[in-house]
């Protein structure tokens, strides 16, 4: 990988990459951290990581660096409320569903949201999460189904949120 290949990922998929993260860890300079991580590790092991399986080594490190980032935070006993940020209910645009969703998602245990996040609001296909999560087809489809399962039974009716 040259330098302007290297580039052209950081401007492609930088973005994603963000999003990804911070949805998952609900904190911006984590976030950051593990974007800049991510390629960090797709520079140093840039010889390894073949032609077009850019994209797919970043997500699989992200997650990898979001999975440590949860496990620690677990053992951690102080106020979460600090950790966490909302949006601003003053502004004119806010209905609070988006806080409303991301509030059932962190109710999933942390494989599933990931799964659903990567699936739903990044895209992925089955075999591509799959790859990233060192899982099978088959799990990361279960894993999905009893995800949105208990998303459907948390939200009840969707009125109820709208």
């Amino acid at each position: 990988m040259t330098v302007a290949e290297y580039d052209k990922c950081v401007s492609q998929y930088s973005d994603n990459l963000y999003r990804f993260a911070l949805k998952s860890l609900r904190s911006d300079d984590e976030a950051k951290d593990i974007v800049q991580e991510s390629f960090l590790r797709l520079w140093e092991n840039r010889e390894a990581v073949l032609g077009g399986k850019e994209k797919s080594y970043l997500f699989t490190v992200a997650y990898r660096l979001i999975v440590d980032r949860v496990r620690m935070g677990k053992r951690y006993t102080g106020d979460e409320s600090v950790l966490r940020t909302s949006p601003a209910p003053g502004r004119p645009d806010y209905n609070g569903i988006s806080e409303l969703i991301d509030r059932f998602l962190d109710e999933l245990p942390p494989l599933q949201k990931s799964l659903i996040m990567l699936r739903d609001y990044e895209g992925y296909s089955y075999r591509e999460m799959a790859e990233m999560t060192r899982l099978s087809e088959t799990q990361v489809k279960v894993y999905i189904f009893r995800a949105r399962t208990a998303l459907r039974r948390i939200i009840g009716d969707i009125n109820n949120i709208l």
